[in-house]
């Protein structure tokens, strides 16, 4: 086994290996109960749209693997849920295709399963125009996603070192792509500042991937054999704080939500804080790695739980749950004063 596909695989096997249940990173939002929701459960509509790309519900399965055998199969599994359920799907990084012709099968599988399903090909920022052509059509791809990971590169043993050019790749990718773009974060969050240069540079669609999912430090501190980065395994900043950073500057920019969502109410409660849509990467790789089938009974009842809690919250749109009262708490409120973040529009939103 060759040591990009080791390095495949590790990642899926030690992401399963760290997962965990408990605390999620919205246990500071709370939603405000008002006893007369005035709409009825019939009246609530789960769709969500970033341009020309519509979703009938406002969750999608986030970028996870791909390049190796294995990881391979892993997709295969993953695609056969978005076929089953609607959901929109990811790709892991397709550079490991690139690279390596023999395990574009393991990404190209998305598209044999789900032909008819909105797929996104992902890759780095390390990349220019060229690359993210090819991933595009390896997948025949409806959007592309261009990650960012500095911290995880710096940590990574064979990581990279260089990232100057990356803002200057991202402009390259934009201006020669015929898909919609997305940046996104792997999990360490965006700041106010980090959003407010994607969106003067053109970039209409930001996933903001915050603390409380899969720590990719923490996986790269583990596989090094020497010289730890112990402290590194805390960088960054959650999903709600990154959003409610995210807001402060906002534009015609769309905001995604993800990192650490566990549950429908993780869903419920980015949307309210503003995001248009939210992905879900580890929950659905520890799902399928149990049973496809129990990852497709997951996503039923995921949409099943919305549309209830949006009923008790009045809100028939996802638009509308941006007009309800939030209260934030703890830690994240901590953040947000630290910040300027005014918390009081928040949770006093409901009657405007």
């Amino acid at each position: 086994m060759d040591t990009q596909t080791n390095r495949k695989n590790e990642h899926v096997s030690l992401s399963e290996n760290f997962y965990k249940d408990g605390d999620s990173s919205f246990k500071d939002v709370h939603f405000m109960h008002h006893s007369f929701p005035g709409i009825d459960v019939s009246d609530v509509d789960l769709s969500t749209s970033l341009g020309d790309l519509n979703f009938s519900v406002p969750f999608f399965i986030n970028a996870m693997s791909g390049g190796s055998d294995w990881t391979g199969k892993l997709n295969q599994k993953l695609a056969i849920v978005a076929r089953e359920t609607g959901l929109a799907i990811a790709t892991g990084s397709i550079s490991a295709g690139l690279k390596q012709p023999e395990f574009e099968s393991s990404y190209s599988i998305m598209r044999k399963e789900n032909p008819n399903g909105l797929i996104f090909a992902n890759l780095g920022a390390g990349h220019g125009s060229e690359n993210a052509k090819k991933a595009i059509d390896m997948i025949q791809a409806d959007a592309l996603q261009i990650h960012v990971n500095a911290p995880q590169e710096v940590v990574m043993p064979e990581g990279d070192r260089a990232f100057t050019n990356w803002v200057e790749n991202i402009e390259d990718i934009l201006a020669n792509i015929n898909v919609p773009l997305i940046v996104k974060e792997v999990g360490f969050g965006m700041s106010r500042q980090t959003v407010k240069l994607l969106q003067d540079i053109g970039v209409k669609y930001i996933d903001i991937s915050g603390k409380g999912g899969t720590n990719f430090a923490q996986i790269e501190n583990f596989r090094r054999h020497e010289h730890k980065l112990d402290d590194m395994e805390s960088w960054g900043q959650s999903t709600p704080v990154s959003l409610l950073e995210a807001m402060e500057v906002k534009s015609d920019s769309a905001i995604i939500s993800s990192g650490g969502i566990r549950s429908a109410q993780d869903i419920l409660k980015s949307l309210a804080l503003g995001a248009s849509l939210v992905g879900v990467s580890s929950q659905f790789m520890h799902m399928v790695l149990k049973d496809t089938d129990l990852a497709i009974e997951m996503v039923e009842q995921w949409k099943l739980e919305l549309e209830r809690s949006m009923t008790l919250l009045g809100a028939k749109s996802i638009e509308d749950l941006t007009r309800t009262d939030v209260i934030i708490r703890g830690e994240t409120a901590e953040w947000a004063e630290l910040r300027n973040v005014d918390l009081k529009k928040y949770a006093n939103r409901y009657d405007k």
